[in-house]
């Protein structure tokens, strides 16, 4: 996702000379072509994030559309006071982008575990909160979020992360893409859990079981439609996210479930649990420990589709 968000980066800085490059002493590979490229147009602040966002809003108001960039949670949870109020209250056009969200630096610790971001960007009036699913997302993200003008976070993962659309998908803020169809069940994905979770929905079809899957790219604001139509056409919502269960797209769902007045429609969330994840490890095993790998998505929606699909 990395990869994809800075060469979707350099193609808009290329046709819009508003486009700047912020970054809180970040590199090593990633960031240096864009500086070599415009290097007029890239300022690193250093390990500074509170300046980051201070100097990015600045910009803004100034005529800029500014992209903030560093990882993990330093570019959120160091500086959110300055987003607040320099940039979300201000309405200002800088768009915060994480790489790093979840348990990618899990062997770092705690730390660098980006697990409560969405739920607090998410609180902050004005905001569009963003965390594509695969690499053709993450730069249809970045083409979209350089063309909307106001505040919005962009949670990556980092590299290496499978592609799964096939062609580049219509793309659409506070748009659902259906990735997969199905009558039985909805699982909704948000971010880097996408391709597990097209795993597990795979894996349920090849039983029988035909999942509806919903890549949820746009955390803020959701796509309300895609969620109520799936309670009337299947008979469980799962939602799936790299993020701590309170406050992420399981609340989000669940606010819409609850005020929409329609029927009612199993619904699980499954997510990190309210507790700091004081293990460290590589993503992928702590994904499983906490059940999120492809398997134990599986396993959750099996369990339920048996009660549920009878």
């Amino acid at each position: 996702m990395r990869a994809a968000f800075f060469k979707a980066l350099e193609d808009v800085a290329a046709s819009d000379p508003r486009v700047v490059l912020l970054t809180g002493d970040l590199g090593f590979g990633t960031i240096e072509p864009f500086a070599a490229q415009f290097p007029d147009r890239f300022v690193n602040v250093g390990v500074a994030e509170q300046n980051l966002a201070g100097i990015a809003a600045g910009m803004a108001l100034s005529g800029k559309v500014v992209f903030a960039y560093s990882i993990g949670n330093f570019p959120t949870l160091r500086c959110l006071e300055q987003i607040r109020n320099g940039i979300c209250y201000h309405g200002a056009n800088v768009k915060i982008v994480s790489s790093g969200g979840g348990l990618t630096y899990g062997s770092l610790g705690m730390s660098h575990h980006a697990t409560e971001d969405l739920a607090i960007m998410r609180a902050l009036p004005g905001i569009v909160v963003e965390a594509p699913g695969d690499p053709r997302e993450a730069a249809a993200a970045t083409e979209s979020l350089a063309r909307l003008d106001g505040p919005a976070y962009l949670r990556l993962g980092r590299n290496g992360e499978p592609v799964v659309h096939g062609a580049c998908p219509p793309y659409e803020i506070g748009r659902a893409l259906r990735v997969r169809e199905g009558c039985d069940l909805t699982l909704i994905a948000t971010g880097s859990m996408l391709p597990a979770t097209v795993r597990a929905a795979d894996r349920l079809r090849a039983e029988g079981v035909a999942a509806r899957v919903l890549s949820m790219h746009t955390v803020k604001p959701l796509d309300t439609g895609a969620v109520l139509e799936a309670a009337r056409e299947t008979h469980a919502i799962f939602t799936i996210e790299e993020h701590s269960i309170v406050g992420g797209l399981g609340a989000a769902v669940a606010e819409t479930l609850a005020e929409s007045g329609g029927g009612p429609v199993a619904f699980r969330r499954l997510g990190l649990p309210d507790t700091f994840v004081s293990v460290a490890g590589s993503q992928d095993f702590l994904r499983a420990r906490y059940g999120l790998s492809a398997e134990a998505i599986y396993s959750s929606v099996a369990s339920v589709a048996a009660a549920v699909l009878r």
